[in-house]
C-alpha cells in the first residue's frame, strides 16, 4: 500500500471525489461551493453512472417543496414508518439523513440548477403505518439538453430499452399518448409535440434532448460543474489510497498516460458504484443465483469498497439484503447487443398477469416492488427453483400493456419468439412445457388466479390491495386494478432473473459520511457516498429514491464536513 513518505505528488487539491454519478457530482459540486478546490475523477468518458439510467427520484420527507406542491409530509412519520420497517429508526446516521434533507433540497435549489418537484402520488413500498402517498419522493425537474452544448455527449444515455425512435427518452406520462395517439385530441397533441421536439433534436445531435429522470438530474449536476468550472478527469480510474499515520492523503489513479498520485488536502470522497460488476465483491457478498446480471455500468468494478478495504475500512454485511434487486428479462438482439429490461412497474401489477416459479406456483405478489419481487424468488429459490421465474399473460394482456422488451400494442411478435425471449403456447399445459414447469400446477394457478380476479380479492398474496400496488395497475379495470382473469389462448411467458440494480453492501460509515475502520473510529480523511457506503436503510428499500437521496444528502455532509462548514448548519437529530 503506498505511504506518503517521500511520495513525489503529480498534483494536489482540496478534495478529490472519485466517481461521477449523483453522489460524487454533488460532492464536488458542494465542495467547490463552499470554498474547495476539487477534482473529480471519472473512470469512464461519462458521467451518471447507475442514477443515469434510474428514474432520478430522491426520497426525502417534510420537505418544503412538497409542502409548497400541496402534498405536505413530515420527518415524524417517515421516522414512524421506517420504525416499522426497520425494527429501529435509532441510527444516528439515519437521524441525521432525515434532519439534513429538506437542507440539502434548499441548499442545491438555491445555488444550482439541481431542482426537485414532487408527483401528486409516488407511494412508498411498504404498507405500513406513516408511509406516505405522495409528497415524499421526489423527482428532477425536466432538462434541456441543449444547454450542455458539445457537452451533452458526456451524459450517459438511457438504457436503450427505453428510447424510442432512435434516442427519445420515454416517460411514464409518455406511454398512453403513445401507445393510443389517435384516441384523443390530447394523446394526438402530446405525440407530436414529442416527435417534432426529437426531429429537431437529431439534426444535430445523436439522441434526444429532451431530458427526464436520472437523466435530467445528471445534466443538470453536469452544467453546474461546469459553470463553475471545477476539474473533471475522465479516463481515471482509482487504484490505490494514500495513507500517512492515521490518514489517508490522496491517492494513486490509473490515467490514459499512465498512473498519477493526487494530494488531497481536505479529504478523499469514493463514490465508485459500489458493487458493481467486481467479481471478487459478487462472489463475496451476493448469493449464489444473483451474480449473472447487473443494471450497473460496466465500469463499476467496486473500486472504492477494495481500495477503502485495503486501507483498513470494514464492509458491512448485517443488512437484509446485499444489493436491491430488480426481476430483469434478458434478449439478444440481432446487433448483438445484450437486452437487460428491468421490469420496474410497467407489466408486473397490470392485470392479467402473474408470476411463477417452477412448479408453476406463485410465490409473491406480482404488484409489489422490483426489489421485493426479487426477495420472493429469493426465499423461494429452493426446490423447485424461482430462478428465474417467468411471467405469465394472455395474448389479450400483451395487446394491452406489453411485457417486458415487447411494446403494448405490438402484432408481430415472432423475432421476440424466435430469439427465445418470448415463450408461446395454444394451451396452457403447453406454456408449461415450454418454460419447464409442472402443467397440472399452472393450470391450477391460473384457475385459482382467475377466481380471485372475479372475486376483486388475492386470498394468497394481497394484490391490489397497497397504494403501490393500485398506483402501478390499471385503475380502469373494475373490481380491482392488479387483477383480470386470464382468457383464451394463445399465452405466452417471459423469463426473469435477479440483477441488482445498486448493492447495498458497502463501507461503514458515519453521520458525517466518513468511512469507519475496522475499530469503529472514523479514518480521517476519507468519506464514502452512494453505494460505495452501507445501505442507510439496511438493505431494505422503503420507497423510490432510496438510493439517490441518501447518496445526495452524504455527498453534501461530506463536502460540508470536508469545508469546515457542517457544524454552521445546526441540526437537531432527535
Amino acid at each position: 500500500m503506498p505511504t506518503c513518505d517521500e511520495r513525489r505528488w503529480d498534483g494536489e487539491t482540496d478534495l478529490l471525489v472519485i466517481g461521477a454519478g449523483a453522489g460524487g457530482m454533488t460532492a464536488a459540486l458542494v465542495g467547490t461551493l463552499e470554498g474547495l478546490q476539487v477534482v473529480l475523477c471519472e473512470k469512464s468518458d461519462c458521467v451518471g453512472g447507475t442514477t443515469a439510467t434510474s428514474a432520478g427520484s430522491v426520497w426525502i420527507p417534510g420537505s418544503r417543496q412538497s409542502e409548497a406542491a400541496g402534498t405536505p409530509d413530515s420527518t415524524g412519520a417517515a421516522k414512524n414508518y421506517l420504525a416499522g420497517l426497520l425494527g429501529d429508526a435509532s441510527d444516528e446516521r439515519l437521524a441525521a439523513y432525515l434532519a439534513s434533507g429538506p437542507v440539502v433540497l434548499d441548499y442545491l435549489e438555491s445555488r444550482s440548477s439541481v431542482i426537485f418537484s414532487p408527483p401528486p402520488v409516488h407511494p412508498d413500498y411498504h404498507d405500513l403505518p406513516g408511509a406516505a402517498v405522495g409528497g415524499r419522493a421526489l423527482g428532477a425537474v425536466s432538462f434541456d439538453g441543449r444547454l450542455l452544448g458539445t457537452d451533452f455527449a458526456r451524459v450517459r444515455p438511457p438504457r436503450r430499452e427505453f428510447m424510442v425512435l432512435g434516442g427519445m427518452m420515454v416517460g411514464k406520462n409518455d406511454i398512453a399518448p403513445l401507445v393510443a395517439p389517435f384516441r384523443t385530441w390530447s394523446n394526438f397533441r402530446h405525440v407530436i409535440g414529442l416527435i417534432a421536439r426529437h426531429a429537431r433534436d437529431r439534426l444535430g445531435f445523436k439522441r434526444g434532448t429532451r431530458l427526464i429522470m436520472g437523466n435530467a438530474l445528471v445534466a443538470r449536476l453536469l452544467h453546474d460543474l461546469r459553470r463553475l468550472a471545477i476539474d473533471i478527469r475522465f479516463h481515471t480510474a482509482l487504484k490505490e489510497l494514500i495513507k500517512s499515520g492515521d490518514q489517508i492523503v490522496g491517492a494513486v489513479l490509473t490515467t490514459p498516460t499512465g498512473e498519477i498520485a493526487l494530494r488531497a488536502r481536505k479529504g478523499v470522497v469514493l463514490a465508485t458504484g459500489g458493487i458493481g460488476w467486481s467479481t471478487e465483491l459478487r462472489e463475496r457478498l451476493l448469493p449464489e443465483g444473483t451474480r449473472r446480471y447487473s443494471l450497473s455500468p460496466d465500469t463499476n468494478t467496486g473500486d472504492g469498497i477494495l481500495a477503502g478495504e485495503r486501507i483498513s475500512g470494514e464492509i458491512d454485511r448485517n443488512l437484509d439484503s446485499a444489493a436491491l434487486w430488480m426481476p430483469s428479462s434478458v434478449m439478444t438482439q440481432p446487433d448483438g447487443h445484450l437486452s437487460v429490461f428491468p421490469h420496474i412497474m410497467l407489466d408486473r401489477a397490470k392485470p392479467g398477469l402473474l408470476a411463477v416459479d417452477a412448479s408453476g406456483r406463485r410465490f409473491v405478489n406480482e404488484a409489489n416492488s422490483y426489489h421485493d419481487f426479487v426477495q420472493g424468488m429469493l426465499r423461494s429459490n429452493r426446490s423447485p427453483a424461482s430462478v428465474p421465474s417467468h411471467l405469465v399473460c394472455d395474448r389479450r394482456f400483451i395487446a394491452d400493456y406489453g411485457i417486458g422488451l415487447v411494446h403494448p400494442g405490438t402484432r408481430n411478435l415472432r423475432r421476440f419468439i424466435e430469439a427465445g425471449y418470448l415463450f408461446e403456447a395454444t394451451s396452457i399445459a403447453g406454456l408449461a412445457a415450454a418454460i419447464g414447469a409442472d402443467g397440472d400446477a399452472l393450470c391450477r394457478t391460473i384457475e385459482r388466479y382467475n377466481r380471485y380476479a372475479e372475486a376483486g380479492v388475492d386470498e394468497e398474496f394481497g394484490r391490489g390491495a397497497s397504494a403501490l400496488n393500485r398506483f402501478n395497475g390499471d385503475a380502469q379495470n373494475k373490481p380491482n386494478p392488479c387483477l383480470r382473469p386470464i382468457g383464451p389462448g394463445p399465452y405466452y411467458a417471459v423469463a426473469v432473473w435477479p440483477a441488482d440494480l445498486a448493492s447495498s453492501a458497502g463501507l461503514r460509515t458515519d453521520s458525517r459520511g466518513r468511512v469507519l475502520g475496522s475499530g469503529g473510529a472514523p479514518l480521517k480523511g476519507l468519506y464514502a457516498a452512494g453505494a460505495d457506503a452501507a445501505s442507510l436503510f439496511r438493505g431494505t428499500y422503503p420507497g423510490p429514491g432510496t438510493m439517490i437521496g441518501p447518496a445526495m444528502v452524504f455527498a453534501w455532509r461530506a463536502a460540508m464536513d470536508a469545508a469546515g462548514a457542517l457544524d454552521n448548519y445546526p441540526i437537531a437529530m432527535d
